[in-house]
């Protein structure tokens, strides 16, 4: 999984940083009229509900956890701390992704979610299990209801090529 994890990082790093050389997502053909719509409206929800972003910063949802100083604190200190640092993270992106990888996706990234797609970020997802807990469906909607588009395949290279062509077609 963590091998996959950062070629997933890997690919989506480099589509901000092809969307953000190519004109900040600018429509490639005429098909893209509706993604054209879409992203006006995603990029007016952003400007009125958050700070305004460059159009470059990836927030990466997941079970994945950075060190923290979290030494001689109380618990409710540490708690503090944490959520306003993760957050403030997401709030200063621009996009977020979220990995629905496990039995049930990772309860702070649906919090990290939640808070992204409140003020207007644009959010993704992708899964590469099939472990889950919702009867008959893959992940709950109230997630993939957020998800301007979601990632679904065992297959992790078949995944990986869906990713990098969906990236190509449709800048970040």
């Amino acid at each position: 999984m963590k091998k996959n994890i950062t070629r997933i990082l890997s690919i989506v790093m480099a589509a901000s940083v092809l969307f953000a050389l190519s004109g900040c997502g600018k429509a490639k053909n005429a098909d893209s009229a509706s993604a054209q719509e879409n992203e006006a409206a995603a990029k007016s929800a952003v400007a009125q509900r958050s700070s305004p972003g460059d159009g470059k910063k990836v927030y990466f949802a997941s079970p994945l956890f950075n060190v923290a100083d979290l030494q001689n604190m109380t618990e409710e200190e540490k708690t503090k701390k944490i959520f306003d640092k993760d957050e403030s993270e997401v709030l200063k992106a621009d996009i977020v992704f979220m990995l629905l990888d496990g039995h049930a996706p990772d309860e702070g990234a649906c919090v990290e979610l939640g808070i992204g797609y409140a003020t207007g970020k644009r959010c993704y997802g992708f899964k590469t299990d099939a472990r889950s807990v919702e009867y008959g469906m893959n992940i709950n909607p109230m997630i993939t209801g957020c998800f301007v588009k979601f990632f679904y395949n065992l297959d992790g290279d078949a995944l990986f090529t869906e990713l990098e062509e969906y990236l190509k077609a449709n800048p970040l």
